[in-house]
């Protein structure tokens, strides 16, 4: 899967219409293969974006969990912490 997708449930604050839609954009980037769509595919491309959108949203409104929300600092800083692990 992209890896550019990140993980949108259970943050305090919940995650954001504009962090939903940049998912959604990346993963039907992944699927169709296109960074952006010919004017022939525009359409089609946008179109999808906005199901998949309303799909997630859709997803993350109904999933529960009984797990304490996580901190977006703290999962950013591990997130870094990863990524200096990985580029030494």
């Amino acid at each position: 899967m992209c890896r550019n997708i990140k993980t949108l449930h259970n943050y305090k604050p919940p995650a954001t219409d504009e962090e939903i839609r940049a998912s959604s954009i990346q993963f039907v980037r992944k699927l169709s293969g296109f960074a952006r769509p010919s004017k022939a595919n525009e359409l089609a491309f946008n179109r999808a974006v906005e199901r998949v959108e309303k799909a997630a949203r859709d997803l993350l409104d109904s999933l529960v969990t009984n797990a304490p929300p996580r901190d977006r600092e703290v999962e950013a800083s591990k997130a870094r912490a990863r990524a200096a692990v990985r580029m030494r």
